[in-house]
């Protein structure tokens, strides 16, 4: 399997390139059996490096770690660091979680539009009224999962959020990051269902 190491802005010369590889290499090597397909991007920002590893495993699931230095090689090793702290502790869910039962329970159920919008009122004018002005759009797959496995996605990819059909009732669930540094969980079929009738 194959590590992509790129420099945005700069050049990621090859001497990076293989120590960057070798490093990453070394820590999914020691905790997984087979080392899937990654991509490190390297950027400098302010004076400071800034590594970006996204590494998307057999099982579906995606690890993520980010970690920022005085030069390169600093950066990657904290983002090396961040990543196997994060396959150890997940080491036998990653394994578990590539099993035909977990696989097929986690496939792609919905595909929903995912937009960012600008908050800049007062440059656009023409826009007061209107929708708000959209500056970039993507796509976001959602899939089943139960609610561990979505803590733990969310956890291994380091996203903001994560949105999921919940295995239990099929409806669609949220878990997000809290500023208190805990998860939080919204689950809006169980308040559909403790919801009084009229």
């Amino acid at each position: 399997m194959t590590i992509q190491i790129t420099g945005k802005n700069l050049d990621a010369g090859n001497a990076f390139q293989a120590y960057a590889s070798d490093k990453i290499h070394t820590v999914l090597n020691k905790y997984l059996d087979r080392v899937p397909d990654g991509h490190v991007r390297l950027e400098r920002e302010r004076g400071f490096f800034k590594t970006s590893c996204s590494v998307r495993l057999t099982s579906g699931l995606l690890l993520e770690a980010h970690g920022e230095g005085d030069d390169a090689y600093t950066s990657v090793d904290s983002a090396a660091h961040r990543l196997e702290s994060r396959v150890r502790r997940y080491k036998s869910r990653i394994k578990n979680h590539s099993s035909p039962e977990a696989a097929a329970r986690r496939k792609i159920d919905m595909e929903a539009r995912d937009y960012v919008v600008s908050v800049g009122e007062e440059d656009q004018p023409e826009h007061h009224d209107a929708n708000p002005l959209i500056i970039a759009e993507g796509q976001r797959n959602i899939g089943h999962m139960t609610v561990s496995e979505a803590v733990m996605q969310l956890d291994l990819s380091e996203a903001p959020f994560m949105i999921f059909k919940n295995a239990a009732h099929g409806g669609l669930n949220v878990v997000y990051r809290r500023n208190d540094g805990n998860i939080g969980w919204i689950d809006a079929e169980t308040a559909a269902a403790a919801k009084p009738v009229d």
